[in-house]
């Protein structure tokens, strides 16, 4: 039995080429999710019907433009035009479908109800649920002294320097610098990316024997509080950048808005981390997968471009840092020396690259990248704050808060879907998974009243030898990264 990950040694620009087909993708997986979830949820209490025709549209349409070569990103250009078109109206009528069940669940009322669609609670909303909230607590300000700018929410403070470049981050809950001495953090770096065969498909190892560091800013200063702009000009191109700490956030957001007009080039951001890693963990689908930091090997040092979802992570024992993101699949992990002795890991995520075959016009225009570092991380925080990423909470006027339909009781056991049954007969469909690479028991609580419990496949069929947990307690002991899809029978 193969253990671990059976690494293609070739096509490694297909996680990166046509950045918009992959944004498009991303952003319509996690719409399903959220449509699916508030449309349930909506169905149960009697607030609305459920769009099953209309949902197996969206998804059908989804998983036709992750055809190959649609998501690798190495079709024609016309081809990449219309999966930008077919995207946009997907997430048109998505978001119609998720407004209409948001408004339907939170009510009549003065008061604001903020939704949340991740897994796991956020800043006093339950997971999969709604609450009643406030205001928002202000940001710090951002400090200013002789061109450098600091922020601080008491968690972390954040020095950023005249380039615009990050030169410290102080993890103030651990007592510590993320950044190795003299290294500086949300450094955008360019290469030549001419690879020897096939230009959408391919990255070769030599486009790292020429880099050039994007240092020089035009402007660099406060926009809005907790929060500093950086601009710079490269080439023919332009780039717009948020850094933003947010009050009781142990994370440092970054907006990244390119005007990319370059061609056979590859644009990546840099962050090198003071964590001595022997290796990196992948969010991969249902799990994460490790692969080494090192080149040891033939094997090891052909993983120089690697494919995680929407996070990835690097630590030494005791503590570690995690990058998520909303849209971006290709990343590297090297380790260097660090100055004053030791190892120093950095790690970089692949924004842009420009082919010229098949299509000459590849990611010309304008694109926007949300990343964020998350120092302190261990694999459950990556996977918490990767889900938050990319479902921000949503907040509609109403007067009623929303109890989860289902809740878990175990942080490891993550819940990724919840649905009506596609055969309309009104079971609740939940699929849950162990995030940590774990042995896992979790008690399952629905909110609403339930006659039966039946493990079933991933096509919602009951399995004949599956788990019929008793409904009153519907109690689970998961192996690592195992995958369990239940249908709940309402009573």
């Amino acid at each position: 039995m193969w253990s671990g990950e059976l690494y293609l040694e070739l096509h490694r620009g297909t996680y990166t080429s046509q950045a918009r087909t992959k944004q498009g993708n991303r952003r319509s997986e996690h719409l399903l999710r959220e449509a699916e979830l508030w449309c349930a949820t909506a169905a149960a209490h009697g607030l609305a019907g459920y769009p099953y025709d209309r949902l197996d549209r969206l998804w059908k349409r989804v998983l036709l433009h992750q055809f190959h070569d649609v998501l690798p990103g190495s079709s024609i250009a016309w081809v990449h035009r219309e999966a930008e078109r077919a995207y946009a109206e997907i997430a048109a009528e998505l978001e119609e479908i998720i407004d209409g069940a948001l408004r339907a669940l939170a009510g009549e009322g003065g008061g604001t109800v903020t939704f949340n669609a991740a897994p796991h609670p956020r800043d006093g909303v339950p997971a999969l649920g709604a609450a009643l909230t406030g205001e928002a607590p202000p940001s710090p300000p951002a400090a200013e002294h002789d061109g450098t700018y600091v922020l601080d929410n008491g968690l972390l403070r954040v020095t950023v320097d005249r380039r615009g470049l990050v030169v410290s981050l102080l993890d103030l809950v651990a007592g510590r610098e993320v950044l190795p001495p003299g290294a500086a953090g949300n450094l955008l770096q360019i290469h030549p990316d001419l690879p020897n065969h096939w230009d959408a498909w391919d990255i070769d190892p030599f486009y790292r024997n020429t880099v050039t560091d994007l240092v020089d800013a035009e402007e660099v200063a406060p926009a809005g509080p907790g929060a500093i702009r950086v601009v710079r000009a490269f080439g023919s191109s332009s780039v717009r950048q948020t850094l933003r700490l947010r009050p009781g956030a142990r994370r440092l957001d970054i907006e990244t808005q390119v005007d990319w007009h370059e061609t056979e080039k590859i644009l990546k951001a840099a962050f090198p981390l003071d964590v001595q890693a022997d290796r990196s963990s992948s969010e991969i689908q249902y799990g994460h997968v490790h692969r080494p930091a090192h080149t040891n090997t033939s094997w090891d040092a052909a993983r120089f471009e690697i494919c995680a979802h929407r996070w990835i992570h690097v630590g030494e024992p005791g503590y570690g840092v995690a990058v998520v993101n909303d849209s971006t699949y290709g990343h590297d992990v090297t380790r260097q020396p660090r100055t004053g002795g030791g190892t120093a890991t950095t790690v970089r995520l692949s924004l842009l690259r420009a082919p010229r075959f098949p299509d000459p016009e590849t990611d010309q225009g304008l694109h926007r990248f949300g990343y964020a570092l998350v120092p302190g991380a261990a694999i459950g925080d990556a996977v918490r704050e990767g889900y938050h990423a990319n479902l921000p909470p949503r907040a509609v006027p109403g007067g009623r808060a929303v109890p989860p339909l289902v809740a878990v009781d175990d942080p490891a056991v993550v819940v990724e879907a919840v649905k009506l049954a596609d055969d309309r007969s009104g079971d609740i469909v939940v699929r849950l998974y162990e995030s940590l690479g774990g042995r896992a028991a979790a008690r399952l609580t629905c909110h609403l009243p339930v006659s039966g419990v039946q493990e079933c496949d991933l096509l919602e069929r009951p399995l004949p030898a599956g788990r019929t947990p008793d409904p009153g307690e519907i109690t689970l002991a998961l192996r690592p990264f195992e995958i369990v899809t239940l249908r709940l029978t309402p009573a």
